[in-house]
C-alpha cells in the first residue's frame, strides 16, 4: 500500500509547480528534486517551502535545511514526519 504522506507529497509538487507534463505516479521517491531528476530551480523551490509549511505547519530555516529536505520526495517525507503535528499528516 503507498504511503500517504509520500503521495501527498508528489501531489503537492505536481499541483504547486503547475507541472503540466508530469503526474504524481511519474516521481520516483527517491528521485532528486532540485537540479538533475525533476531538475526544479531555486524559485520553485521557493514555492514548495512556503506550500509545505502551509499544509504540515512545519518551518524549514536556512537554505542548507531546504536543500536536505527537498533532496528527493523521501528525504521530505522522513523531514516532515520529524517535524509536522502527527495530525496534519495524511493517513
Amino acid at each position: 500500500m503507498p504511503d500517504p504522506l509520500v503521495s501527498r507529497l508528489k501531489s503537492l509538487v505536481v499541483a504547486t509547480l503547475k507541472l503540466e507534463d508530469i503526474t504524481p505516479d511519474q516521481i520516483a521517491d527517491n528521485e532528486p528534486l532540485i537540479g538533475s531528476g525533476l531538475n526544479l530551480d531555486s524559485i520553485d523551490a521557493l514555492e514548495l517551502v512556503v506550500t509545505l509549511e502551509k499544509e504540515f505547519g512545519i518551518k524549514i530555516g536556512s537554505s542548507e535545511e531546504s536543500r536536505a529536505a527537498l533532496a528527493s520526495i523521501a528525504h521530505l517525507a522522513e523531514f516532515i514526519r520529524a517535524r509536522a503535528d502527527p495530525a496534519k499528516l495524511p493517513r
